[in-house]
């Protein structure tokens, strides 16, 4: 797949899930937090990160709400102030304040005692654009995740679970050689491993 072939399908996907409706969304969000909420790997987990939707993204608040009310410590990503298209993870608790970065996403503020480095998580929930049953994903295009989490290359750890629309899945996506492949994808529908 050309990078323009790649843009162009991502431009469809995202356009496929601004569409769903309000109601659609929460539907969506509650059946995603019904697949995931009573799994072994969700409640083992310690040390969570999540990250804040928009642009049609599904929403793991649901999960994210039921964390912090076990106990869970539950992180959020924020772009790394010195690196580029790199993240960082912020300890979230309720009632924290949330600030807009350049793209106008939510974010934690970016407090050292809060951070996280991304190899101590156990767990990430991964927001993606596009993905097929191999659990190959496609981001945004800059590659936040994939360089944040190219360690993983090397070892096993933290668990990385992309979530999405079902409607945002593909046939078969071409891994680039930077692409960080999930562990599993979980969508409002399905769930998917690699085989």
């Amino acid at each position: 797949m050309t990078p323009s072939e790649r843009a162009s399908l991502r431009k469809s996907l995202r356009h496929r899930r601004r569409q769903l409706t309000p109601r659609e969304q929460d539907a969506a969000a509650s059946r995603l937090y019904d697949r995931v909420a009573g799994k072994r790997y969700f409640h083992c987990a310690r040390r969570i990160a999540f990250y804040l939707p928009g642009d049609g993204e599904i929403d793991p608040g649901l999960l994210m709400a039921a964390a912090l009310e076990r106990g869970q410590l539950c992180y959020l990503p924020v772009i790394h102030p010195h690196k580029k298209n790199a993240l960082l993870f912020v300890r979230f608790r309720s009632g924290d304040v949330l600030q807009t970065n350049r793209w106008g996403i939510y974010e934690p503020r970016l407090r050292t005692a809060a951070l996280i480095p991304a190899r101590a998580l156990d767990l990430v929930f991964v927001p993606l654009v596009g993905f097929d049953a191999a659990c190959n994903r496609l981001g945004m295009g800059k590659g936040f995740y994939d360089r944040t989490f190219a360690f993983r290359r090397r070892r096993h750890s933290p668990r990385l679970i992309g979530v999405a629309h079902e409607c945002q899945s593909v046939p078969a996506l071409e891994a680039q050689d930077w692409d960080i492949r999930m562990d599993r994808i979980v969508s409002d529908g399905k769930t998917y491993q690699p085989q």
